[in-house]
């Protein structure tokens, strides 16, 4: 196999869920069947390593010193919701639920990929939630167990300042039938049970 070709399907399998098959299959499409596409995700990829940063504010990723959305004033500075990666605000944005500020963790604590605290940067956090505009702060992790993990030890830590820290509720899907889910998410549906 000429080494570009070999180079171009190992850099492939740096993506999540790309393994070597993969790879090797849209290595031959970009370079049989999509040159054009090959060179703008090309230029993409370099356009976007060289003028994305992290916000100072939240961590999402930001031309910007601090994004648009931590220098709005339509946005509730007392809310800051937490969550993993930058796909989460994204879909929260979509909600159209929420109107406050949020950070990044950019992962999750995972011990057994050796990150804790110190990986995810949890300082840049507590400086960030005690600047003194924050109220509340809503952990938004996803209910796996590292995200479960990352919750408690965000909220103790938090908590521990005399913040007021929150936990996205879960249960049944919106047009989600009984007799079609699992007894975790129906149990833990009654355990946050609310009144009506």
């Amino acid at each position: 196999m000429p080494a570009p070709l070999d180079e171009l399907i190992e850099a492939l399998r740096c993506l999540p869920g790309v393994g070597p098959k993969s790879a090797q299959r849209m290595a031959y499409h970009l370079l049989q069947r999509d040159r054009k596409g090959a060179t703008r995700l090309g230029n993409a990829v370099q356009t976007a390593l060289a003028t994305l940063k992290h916000c100072s504010r939240c961590n999402t990723f930001s031309e910007a010193e601090v994004c648009e959305r931590c220098r709005s004033s339509a946005r509730d500075h007392s809310l800051l919701c937490v969550v993993e990666m930058p796909a989460d605000l994204a879909m929260m944005e979509q909600t159209h639920a929420y109107n406050g500020l949020y950070y990044v963790l950019m992962g999750r604590v995972s011990p057994m990929e050796g990150i804790g605290a110190r990986e995810l940067r949890l300082d840049k956090l507590l400086a960030r939630a005690t600047d003194g505009a924050v109220e509340e702060v809503i952990l938004a992790t996803n209910y796996t167990n590292e995200g479960e993990a990352t919750a408690h030890y965000v909220g103790e830590m938090l908590r521990s300042r005399g913040l007021k820290v929150s936990r996205i509720a879960r249960g049944l899907p919106v047009g989600g039938e009984l007799e079609h889910t699992d007894i975790g998410t129906i149990a833990q549906a009654l355990i946050e049970r609310r009144r009506v």
